[in-house]
């Protein structure tokens, strides 16, 4: 027979016990789950941090809106900023600007299960599922056992590309007279902010200055493209390098699929901004061509620029709109719908035309469900973008081209601006941070949820056809 001091001693146990279980029903039942909580969780802790007055050159901190918003941003790897980087954020506030994007970039999912293991503890049973399904991971890329492993490839292949990128822009910036600490923090930091599709620039005046600059342009793209591939892509080139037939289907769409964005985009930008005197009209065809490339690399999601976005002429707005919505690839440091939901919707559309039975690409069959999702991925963003649009318009007064431009920028995690960001009032800086969070985590959560979802009917009604078109 138990004591009465025993009952009392079991009451509390059994009370936390209930605590933990609610908290595992809530957080850390899905993988979705956990990430709309550690990102959320990231987000406050930044906002808190960059509210310090250590964060702040002039020793003020900004407005709760303001430390928000660029937290938002940063974790999210946007871009988009109301304050000026350079001249607001002390060395500890840039400091924080870098962990945020670092983390946005790398994913709140593979850095936990990092710190768990550089803690010393084992990577369970769930925690390995997790990881995983976070980073894509098929089985002919890695066995469930080899999670930990490919998890310490991907930082240490994401580590190696922000290194190498860093040192190329430090010897640089080194040569055009910069300090050697001064030069190695704005190399770091451009290594990370290119290779996680970020967008900040620790210059006032951001790359504008090394508009002609090859040294520094060209490593930057370089790194944004190959954030933007994803890191299920990037484990597989890892693995078999050039060999192509070795590839699978995913990785084959978004190398080819990036690469027809950055040609197409480049030709395009080009010619719609050729003789537009307030962009790249003044320069010589080959510094024309260098930026047209640029620029359509930085459109999918990374955020860069060299001219002022508010100066292009419409179509290329257009253009730009178009490119930051499909972003980049699947389970990358990118934005947008992604580029295998366009291609898989563009593929079923000609396999349509074409009056084929089923949607086939690379002499693979792409499943039907996989088509549904796609669909269902592009219509709730597009709806998402729209309702964005319209809240703005209600706050704004500005063109709806230019809200639209901000919206999808936004959205899709780009970072892009013609200025409107830093116009806003605190509500629509509000409006902008969840479209920034949405953005980043809500296409992967409705694939993630989609795809887990299947009902299995006993029954099927007769089929009718009705009328479409």
């Amino acid at each position: 027979m138990r004591s009465k001091d025993s009952t009392l001693a079991a009451e509390p146990r059994r009370a936390s016990d209930r605590i933990r279980d609610l908290g595992n029903r809530l957080f850390g039942s899905t993988p979705s789950r956990i990430s709309i909580t550690l990102f959320f969780l990231v987000i406050v802790l930044c906002s808190l941090l960059l509210m310090l007055p250590i964060a702040s050159k002039s020793g003020h901190p900004p407005a709760l809106s303001q430390a928000s918003f660029t937290a938002t941003s940063a974790v999210t790897v946007t871009g988009l900023t109301t304050l000026t980087t350079a001249t607001q954020w002390t060395f500890f506030g840039q400091l924080v600007i870098l962990f945020g994007v670092q983390i946005g970039g790398l994913g709140t999912l593979t850095m936990t299960s990092l710190l768990s293991m550089a803690l010393g503890r084992k990577l369970g049973l769930k925690t390995k599922l997790f990881a995983q399904e976070g980073l894509s991971i098929t089985s002919k890329q890695g066995k469930l056992g080899e999670v930990g492993s490919l998890l310490r490839v991907v930082v240490l292949t994401s580590a190696s590309i922000e290194a190498a990128i860093a040192g190329i822009v430090m010897l640089r910036l080194m040569t055009l007279g910069e300090s050697l600490p001064e030069a190695l923090w704005h190399g770091v930091f451009y290594g990370i902010s290119s290779f996680n599709n970020a967008g900040f620039t620790p210059h006032s005046d951001g790359l504008v200055p090394y508009g002609n600059d090859w040294w520094i342009l060209l490593p930057l793209c370089a790194g944004v493209w190959f954030g933007s591939l994803g890191f299920p892509v990037i484990l597989v080139i890892r693995m078999f390098g050039l060999r192509v037939r070795h590839w699978n289907l995913n990785a084959r769409i978004t190398v080819f699929g990036s690469i027809a964005l950055v040609i197409g985009g480049t030709l395009l930008w080009g010619l719609a901004e050729w003789d537009n005197d307030a962009t790249i009209g003044d320069e010589n065809p080959v510094q024309r061509i260098l930026h047209s490339f640029f620029a359509s690399v930085m459109t999918r999601s990374g955020g860069f620029n060299l001219v002022d976005m508010d100066q292009l002429h419409p179509i290329t707005k257009l253009l730009t709109d178009l490119l930051m919505f499909v972003g980049g690839g699947s389970a990358s440091t990118a934005g947008g719908v992604k580029i295998t939901t366009m291609a898989v919707i563009f593929i079923a559309i000609i396999a349509e035309a074409r009056g084929d039975q089923h949607v086939i690409a690379f002499h693979r069959t792409i499943p039907d469900t996989v088509l549904r999702i796609a669909i269902s991925v592009v219509m709730m963003s597009a709806t998402i973008v729209v309702l964005g649009t319209a809240v703005l318009m209600l706050i704004s007064q500005a063109s709806l081209d230019e809200i639209l431009f901000e919206v999808i920028s936004a959205y899709a995690t780009c970072g892009l601006s013609v200025g409107l960001s830093a116009e806003l009032p605190a509500s629509g800086l509000y409006v902008l941070s969840v479209l920034m969070f949405i953005g980043r985590l809500g296409t992967i959560t409705v694939a993630t949820g989609l795809a887990l979802r299947t009902r299995s009917r006993l029954y099927k009604y007769p089929e009718e056809r009705p009328i479409i078109g």
